[in-house]
């Protein structure tokens, strides 16, 4: 089987998480995670929905393990509420 095309994403400092496989989430941050690092952003906002909550546990999961993670919350009302996570990289 033929492994598919990489999908190629805006580094803007917003990762829609929607139209990834969960079994991706890891490899997916730590490497939008390295593009905004070295475009200088230090903001990212995650949007991983707000359904059951096991995709926001991964991330933020995923989030706790990374050390150019210097903190993070979930959004506010003008940033996706809990559908949303906001990271700040060191």
């Amino acid at each position: 089987m033929d492994e598919p095309d990489p999908i190629e994403l805006p580094i803007n400092g917003e990762l829609d998480l929607h139209t990834f496989r969960p079994s991706d989430v890891k490899d997916l941050l730590a490497d939008y995670f390295d593009a905004c690092l070295e475009k200088g952003i230090h903001r990212v906002r995650v949007i991983h929905g707000k359904g059951t909550g096991t995709l926001r546990e991964t991330v933020h999961a995923q989030l706790r393990k990374d050390e150019r993670v210097e903190s993070f919350q979930l959004g506010d009302e003008t940033s996706g509420s809990w559908g949303a996570t906001l990271v700040w990289l060191k």
